[in-house]
């Protein structure tokens, strides 16, 4: 075990178990909507664009949300502002539970729904930088390896319970309970230190906007986030009517891949911590990742088919978490500006993953096959990006530059103010 590893608190596994409650409960009761469509949409009389409506609208909040509740997170702490957004998540899941029969209610209980994850999303970068230092892949991988688990619960349980009240009821009672963990468990630091004086919002926003590097993660994180979302949408439809495998055998499949992403968010981030320089880890895994959701639709049916699926759900999947954890190691961000940066990154990328799929669905139209080979393409992008970003894992010059400006007491705001005396000094030079 390293030394940094020694000087991790021991608190932090409890705080990762409470941030993975909450986002395991967020994604269960998401996913509740689809496990108990064909009892929820007769119910309101509506089709399938309502259904997507009302299924998205938990993610809609957060374009709307992200950048104010990180921003906020960094000024007042992201234990204050997840808990109350997670409070009126609560409120949204016991609407839910007595509205059945209003799609205008169900929206706005859905959307209410958003608000917890969504405050947590924005601050997660933070929550778990401050916890894990350069040890916070480990913990996003985590935190994303629990929305895998909440989707095949959702799937298989949601249906047990024999009404969708029921159903709703008991979850609306679990997201209470862990939300009054949350308030319980959470702290914004471990013991012994102290918060950063705050500022202005606005400057908090300033920082993070500037930050070149800040924008770059949100759009790669957002092309993974597109379009491994719309490939799962996708899927079981695809498998069905574009390869002629019956339902019930195409629903499997489409759980196998979820299940081979929970490994791969899982021990994906866990071999990058171990490598400890991610950026040429990130480009081999992404290409894999892109190599095998193209060679998707070309396999034909039998077992090479499971194999390809299994292979897609695990490489497709370590992107995302070494992606979104990327802006606490950028020297100008770190734990002060990490609310705001994470919640620049949670807009983009919600944004991208909205926008994108409706595009890519418009150009391919009924075809499959070109669907699948656009967001394949889409997917692969994201190496430009990795490409242009700097080495960020603990053994690059980045972070060892900003493990001794933290020695002498030195943090993000010295270093922008050295990178601006650099570029005047360069700039009077050209002059000269």
């Amino acid at each position: 075990m390293s030394s940094q590893e020694n000087k991790l608190p021991g608190y932090r596994w409890v705080v990762v178990a409470v941030v993975c409650l909450l986002c395991f409960m967020a994604n269960y009761m998401q996913y509740q909507v689809s496990a108990l469509a064909t009892l929820v949409m007769p119910e309101m009389g509506i089709d399938t664009a309502g259904f997507s409506m009302l299924f998205l609208a938990p993610m809609l909040i957060a374009v709307f949300l992200s950048i104010p509740l990180g921003a906020a997170g960094d000024k007042i702490g992201p234990k204050k502002v997840v808990a109350i957004f997670s409070i009126i998540s609560v409120g949204g899941a016991f609407l839910r539970c007595f509205t059945l029969d209003s799609f205008m209610m169900q929206f706005i209980s859905m959307f209410l729904l958003g608000c917890g994850i969504s405050a947590l999303n924005a601050n997660l970068v933070k929550i778990l930088g401050v916890w894990f230092h350069e040890k916070i892949q480990t913990a996003m991988g985590m935190f994303y390896a629990s929305s895998c688990v909440a989707i095949v619960v959702a799937q298989i349980c949601a249906p047990m319970f024999g009404t969708v009240f029921n159903s709703y009821i008991w979850a609306a009672i679990l997201q209470l309970v862990a939300t009054i963990l949350w308030i319980v468990l959470a702290r914004d630091i471990p013991v012994g230190e102290t918060m950063p004086p705050p500022e202005p919002v606005m400057q908090y926003l300033k920082v993070a906007a500037k930050s070149g590097g800040t924008w770059l993660i949100a759009f790669g994180v957002g092309l993974g986030l597109a379009t491994t979302t719309a490939y799962a949408g996708l899927l079981p439809q695809a498998l069905e009517l574009g390869k002629g495998i019956d339902m019930g055998t195409s629903g499997v499949m489409a759980a196998a891949v979820t299940a081979a992403s929970f490994f791969g968010v899982l021990f994906g981030p866990m071999i990058a911590d171990r490598m400890g320089k991610i950026k040429g880890y990130l480009i081999i895994t992404t290409l894999i990742g892109g190599i095998v959701m193209f060679a998707t639709w070309y396999t034909p049916v039998g077992p090479v088919l499971w194999v390809v699926l299994l292979l897609n759900g695990f490489f497709t999947a370590i992107n995302g978490p070494i992606m979104q954890s990327l802006p606490y190691l950028l020297p100008e961000i770190r734990e002060k500006y990490a609310g705001s940066a994470g919640g620049l990154v949670g807009t983009v990328s919600t944004l991208v993953s909205f926008f994108l799929p409706t595009i890519i669905a418009s150009v391919a139209g009924e075809s499959y096959a070109l669907n699948f080979a656009i967001e394949s393409v889409c997917f692969t992008l994201a190496i430009v990006i990795i490409a242009i970003l700097p080495e960020l894992g603990p053994k690059g010059k980045v972070a060892q530059g900003i493990a001794a400006r933290e020695e002498k007491g030195l943090g993000p705001d010295e270093y922008i103010e050295q990178r601006k005396l650099e570029k005047a000094g360069k700039s009077a030079g050209q002059t000269l």
